[in-house]
């Protein structure tokens, strides 16, 4: 149930490594002499593949084993909403839903150490005011854990030695600090641990010990205080600067407490894997990657120690330092093509739940029995993606004007690559889909909006600019203060790199991305008007100014380091560049289409962001199309309401880039889509919502 090392792609995948990409302008003249766009005839002659296969409920998800290895779970529609299932491990065909919710779908669930219940968490319309709700296996009772209004629990620790036990942080009583209770999942009581008046988180140890505390220091960065029975110490034993902050973390502890794990970039660029012995204070290194920070790990659910470990550069490499963990590993890659990776395993550890991308067929999910080495399918998530024209992804690094390498990737439409060496016969049309965050990043392996966009005859390119995570901190600092300008300059050399390697025309190139990504699309519409033909802003903020106004009261902890990578807006330099950085100031220079998405209720990006431009380009008379969702936040969790949005954005583009695109039908009547602004801007729309 409880990994001991706490961190993103926690059991992610154990992959086959591509070499990168690179096209030569000799490769680039074999493959065309002209710049013609037409849509080749195998692009045409592909089958639509249909929103609904991409973009609607998986047939399964996230299986998981129980603690005790007796129990299989995973999420499935019942009555068309996702909620959690289970069988018997032995029976899997006498699957029953062990929950009901009638709206918005479960997407996250787990179990308690002692097999007994089944745990999810929700909010509501998209608030991101998280409860947690328990399921009791034998009765089937539900119940609201955490039984409170405005709030958003946080799990701190699950154990093994507590198995009907957790720590839960919970933000009732100050919006902006989470008090750490105790959870006895048996009786639904919650006990207060620590009441907290100042920190950002906390670890524990096994035994439900507090054992740290994290406070952000007035540097952007973080200190780390030392727990001992109970009390903080007044001196903090670690910290960051604001260089470190986003690259260095405690991990976890192991189950007997004498050993913690860091993820570290002190002293060096990419951030390595360390342990440190708990009485001595002493620091091991185990692993560090020029390239790449640590980027998962498995460990042993008995004791806590560490397995494997990976590294995530361009795709994702894992090294085994368990003999017997190296062994599976080694018989499941003999196994499967692709990538995979472990997402549940037993706590004796002889069972383990497997996730398998193929890249170009759609994912399925195995049970492994390491005993037996038996290897048996559980379920194929998208069925329907059988036989669907899928498209391979190729990995690029593209140098930026400045000398930076920006990992990146591309996916091309069906037919247009008849050398599959990443550079289509004839340029096609080209969606820069930029990632939220922005710190975060993209990956490599199956994406639906890649595979989408490229079925509709668009080229598709994802790019790590700089300020996204995973590639060390001087990668991430080089996007400090730069929003608008350096990291938006990152997205125009790989857009001038594609078009100089024959993979787009320059005046047929869409920007496209949710959250930063939004704001980039903004940005790039607004600060460079002539670069892209028309945008797609996804819950994008507009005015920098306000978008820190109105962050959550949870985030308060963390505004010092925006105000240091973003720009302080308590200041008089700080308030003007946040200013000239805001597309709202500079929303009279777009002279493009603009489709925007927006979820009333989201807590990070408000609707007034939004509305902001919206109102602003309608005052200058620019063409704006804007769809907003009352029951949906921070992007569209319920299936109905994204397939509306892709529905009306590939019409979009294809009244802006000539694609191909399924007809609106009724996708936009299914859904709570209300269209603000700018029907007619988009072919099909206006029809779509009459009769």
């Amino acid at each position: 149930m409880r990994p001991a090392i706490k961190i993103s792609r926690l059991l992610g995948g154990c992959a086959v490594a591509a070499v990168a990409l690179t096209i030569t302008a000799a490769a680039r003249a074999d493959h065309h002499a002209g710049t013609h766009t037409a849509m080749t005839d195998k692009t045409a002659a592909a089958p639509l593949i249909p929103r609904e296969d991409l973009f609607g409920n998986p047939t399964r998800s996230s299986g998981q084993l129980s603690p005790d290895g007796q129990w299989l779970s995973w999420l499935a529609p019942k009555d068309g909403v996702m909620n959690v299932w289970i069988a018997p491990a032995n029976d899997p065909s006498t699957a029953r839903p062990m929950t009901g919710s009638t709206d918005r779908p479960i997407r996250q669930y787990f179990w308690a150490g002692d097999s007994k219940s089944l745990m999810y968490i929700q909010d509501k319309g998209g608030d991101e005011n998280f409860l947690l709700y328990g399921i009791d296996l034998a009765t089937g009772k539900e119940t609201t854990l955490t039984p409170f209004e405005k709030t958003r629990v946080q799990v701190v620790g699950t154990s093994f030695a507590k198995p009907d036990k957790m720590l839960v942080g919970v933000n009732n009583r100050d919006a902006r600090f989470h008090d750490v209770h105790l959870l006895d999942l048996s009786t639904g009581e919650l006990s207060l641990v620590m009441e907290n008046n100042s920190f950002a988180g906390f670890l524990a140890d096994d035994e439900l010990n507090l054992r740290m505390a994290l406070r952000p220091n007035a540097s952007g960065g973080m200190d780390f205080f030392p727990i001992s029975d109970g009390q903080v110490a007044a001196e903090p034993s670690d910290s960051t600067a604001l260089a470190d902050s986003l690259t260095t973390q405690p991990a976890g502890f192991t189950n007997d407490g004498k050993t913690l794990y860091w993820i570290d970039s002190r002293g060096r660029n990419t951030a390595a894997l360390i342990a440190q012995d708990t009485a001595t204070g002493e620091k091991r290194l185990i692993a560090e990657n020029d390239k790449a920070d640590i980027g998962g790990a498995m460990s042993d659910p008995k004791t806590g120690e560490l397995e494997a470990y990976s590294f995530t550069y361009l795709t994702t490499e894992w090294t085994a330092t368990d003999p017997d963990v190296k062994a599976s590993l080694e018989f499941l890659d003999s196994k499967l093509d692709g990538e995979f990776g472990v997402q549940s395993r037993t706590k004796a550890d002889d069972k383990w739940i497997v996730w398998n991308d193929p890249l170009t067929s759609p994912s399925k999910t195995y049970l492994y029995d390491r005993t037996a080495g038996t290897l048996n399918e559980f379920y194929t998530t998208r069925p329907e993606l059988v036989g669907a024209p899928l498209q391979p992804m190729h990995t690029l690094e593209i140098t930026s004007r400045d000398g930076l390498t920006l990992p990146s990737y591309l996916t091309l439409p069906p037919g247009s690559d008849s050398n599959a060496d990443g550079v289509p016969d004839a340029p096609v049309p080209m969606v820069m889909l930029v990632h939220g965050g922005p710190w975060a990043r993209d990956g490599f392996g199956f994406n639906s909006y890649h595979q989408w966009l490229a079925n509709r005859g668009y080229a598709v390119m994802s790019v790590n600019f700089r300020g996204s995570t995973g590639f060390g901190k001087e990668f991430i600092s080089a996007g400090d203060l730069e929003w608008g300008k350096k990291m938006h300059d990152d997205l125009i050399d790989a857009t001038d790199w594609a078009v100089k390697q024959g993979i787009t025309p320059e005046d047929k190139v869409a920007i496209m991305g949710g959250s930063y990504g939004g704001y980039a699309t903004l940005a790039g519409l607004a600060f460079t008007p002539e670069e892209f033909a028309c945008g797609v802003d996804i819950v994008g903020p507009s005015n920098l100014e306000t978008l820190l106004k109105t962050i959550p009261p949870y985030w308060e902890p963390l505004i010092a380091q925006f105000h240091e990578r973003m720009g302080n807006p308590n200041t008089p330099e700080g308030l003007a560049m946040l200013k000239e950085r805001s597309p709202l100031y500079s929303a009279d220079k777009i002279t493009k289409p603009l489709l925007i998405g927006q979820g009333a209720n989201d807590p990070r990006v408000n609707q007034a962001e939004s509305d902001q431009i919206v109102a602003a380009m309608k005052e200058k008379g620019i063409p704006v199309t804007y769809v907003l969702y009352p029951d949906e936040g921070h992007g569209f969790a319920k299936p109905s309401n994204n397939i509306a949005f892709s529905a009306i954005t590939e019409n979009f583009l294809a009244t802006c880039l000539g694609g191909r695109a399924e007809p609106i039908g009724d996708t936009v009547k299914e859904s709570t889509a209300k269209i603000v602004e700018g029907a007619d801007f988009v072919q099909g729309l206006e029809d779509a919502l009459g009769g």
